[in-house]
């Protein structure tokens, strides 16, 4: 029996890692993240290339034409969010390009976060949630980041840096 090569075990032991945060009781959207397996800034390790959000422009389109949302924004919160590293684990056990936390991406339905039209459809159609709820891009872009609930306890941005460095970063990043 086959256990599908090197990338197949590095998947699930990704799935396994964010199981056991889930299990945790990790429930907040990611902190910063750095795809598993990089040091911190060294070179990319050869033969490997580094995605961008913009690998992935037919399906961040149609995310964003699906839930009215600027795809230039979707790209920003990519970015921010992985890299455009589709197989990015934060520590916390966020998952895939828009960073999924597992009880986020099983209440959206996404069953694969690793798969980036899943992962996208589902980061979007939540970025949309957010956006209807919190009526703002920049308390959206916060409970994204930080959970709905810190931004419903501080009655807005959370006083978190890393939250307000993110909200800086994607709307620095949208036209």
């Amino acid at each position: 029996m086959s256990i599908g090569g090197p990338n197949a075990v590095q998947h699930r032991i990704r799935q396994i890692e964010a199981r056991i945060a889930e299990i945790e009781g990790e429930t907040v959207q990611q902190e910063e993240i750095l795809p598993l397996g990089f040091p911190s800034g060294g070179p990319i390790p050869s033969g490997l290339t580094l995605r961008r959000a913009g690998d992935f422009d037919s399906i961040i389109e149609s995310a964003a034409t699906r839930y009215n949302l600027s795809s230039e924004l979707l790209k920003a919160v990519i970015d921010a969010e992985s890299s455009g590293d589709p197989s990015a684990v934060s520590p916390k056990g966020a998952m895939g390009l828009m960073q999924l936390m597992p009880g986020t991406a099983k209440a959206l339905g996404v069953s694969d976060p690793f798969d980036p039209e899943q992962n996208i459809d589902g980061g979007a159609r939540y970025l949309r949630r957010l956006m209807d709820q919190f009526g703002e891009p920049s308390l959206a872009l916060a409970a994204y980041n930080a959970g709905p609930g810190a931004v419903k306890k501080y009655g807005g941005v959370p006083p978190y840096p890393e939250t307000q460095n993110y909200i800086q970063k994607i709307l620095s990043n949208v036209r």
